[in-house]
């Protein structure tokens, strides 16, 4: 069998043996499965606004092109480098958010992106790098100066010191409120997931777990009262009236396809309007079967499994934060998607990591997954 073995130490070559060949390939293979669904879920979607088949696609490749930079650029930094990115990163997200709120580029009711003419930007989406990765550096540093027992410990609630949660909570709250009154339920549960996933992870006292439940529960209670989309998706899914159109073609699309894939005889997908998005994971099944879209899922899942056991190895309490909350992540965004496509929870507004349409959530997730990357290979080799 043919095997490439490693007879030089330049950088290139130590890139190549010590990368986590395995989760890169994942990623690159999400990403051409992207392509070639965006030919068939955006042909749809581009028609039916009166654009030719292929016109998502090509607002799509640049995208692609920059993805791929970011994925290859950011897995060869080093942990101090991945840092001084994540902080960029972070700031250029925080010193956005405010404008959806002072003057948004509003996209189907939602305040959340911002225009820069020939292309537009969320905010929330492009800054989840930055936060997990700082979120995780943050973690490491209270565990470093005050010990196992960072939650109880009142030295680490002090307001004399940058190095406390009061600050932390304070801006990442306030980061919850904008996102959520954008208003984008599902980002802003998304966040609150993610962020309990890492304290959990970092050793948070099980009492903590109602006091985030419930802030997940007044969310959810204050949206209902507050958004008409959250009471009228709410509405539809628990008593089934109300509009319920986008779910039902999407269960009806996942039936048509059958095991083997209903091939040129799809035709439900064309009644999705989000169906080059949110609703992508239905088109897929009706073209190629349920068969093989559960083989998707394994894609997926296997990534999520291998994002598990490279935390679980991890020597370094930061690079466990780092590759646990991309876990999460990844889990949680996928669930969202899945719920929402097979009509077990109220339509959320959540794409399907690397699959979906999406420039944002592309750029995001190749810069993060590129992050954790290198982290991976310096935590293992250096």
């Amino acid at each position: 069998m043919f095997k490439i073995t490693r007879t030089e130490d330049s950088k290139l070559t130590s890139w190549y043996f010590e990368t986590d060949r395995r989760l890169l390939g994942c990623i690159l293979l999400m990403m051409v499965l992207s392509v070639i669904f965006a030919l068939s879920a955006g042909s749809v979607a581009a028609e039916r606004i009166g654009q030719s088949w292929h016109f998502f696609l090509g607002k799509a490749v640049p995208f692609y092109i920059m993805g791929l930079t970011l994925l290859f650029g950011a897995s060869f930094l080093t942990k101090k480098q991945v840092l001084y990115l994540a902080a960029l990163n972070l700031v250029v997200g925080l010193a956005l958010l405010p404008i959806t709120v002072i003057s948004p580029h509003i996209i189907k009711n939602s305040a959340r992106f911002i225009s820069f003419g020939f292309f537009n930007v969320m905010p929330s989406d492009i800054m989840k790098p930055g936060f997990i990765i700082m979120t995780a550096y943050f973690l490491s540093l209270m565990k470093q100066r005050y010990g196992s027992n960072i939650f109880t410990n009142k030295a680490a609630w002090r307001f004399d010191t940058w190095l406390s949660w009061v600050y932390y909570l304070a801006v990442f709250l306030l980061v919850l409120l904008i996102i959520f009154n954008h208003p984008d339920f599902g980002t802003s549960v998304l966040y609150l997931g993610v962020f309990s996933a890492m304290i959990f992870i970092a050793g948070m006292p099980l009492f903590f777990i109602p006091v985030l439940a419930g802030g997940a529960v007044l969310m959810l209670t204050v949206g209902f009262f507050t958004f008409g989309h959250i009471h009228r998706r709410l509405v539809a899914f628990f008593t089934g009236d109300g509009d319920t159109y986008q779910v039902d073609n999407s269960i009806d699309a996942i039936r048509n396809g059958g095991l083997l894939g209903a091939g040129d005889d799809a035709f439900v997908k064309q009644y999705l309007p989000d169906v080059h998005t949110d609703f992508i994971f239905a088109a897929i099944a009706e073209d190629i079967g349920a068969i093989l879209a559960c083989g998707l899922l394994v894609l997926l899942f296997y990534v999520f499994r291998r994002l598990i056991v490279n935390a679980t190895r991890a020597r370094d309490l930061f690079v466990l934060y780092a590759v646990g909350g991309t876990a999460a992540l990844f889990g949680i965004q996928i669930c969202f998607n899945m719920l929402t496509t097979l009509n077990l929870f109220a339509p959320k507004g959540m794409t399907l990591p690397f699959i979906s349409y999406g420039g944002s959530s592309l750029l995001a997730y190749c810069l993060l997954f590129g992050m954790i990357l290198a982290l991976i290979r310096e935590d293992r080799w250096k």
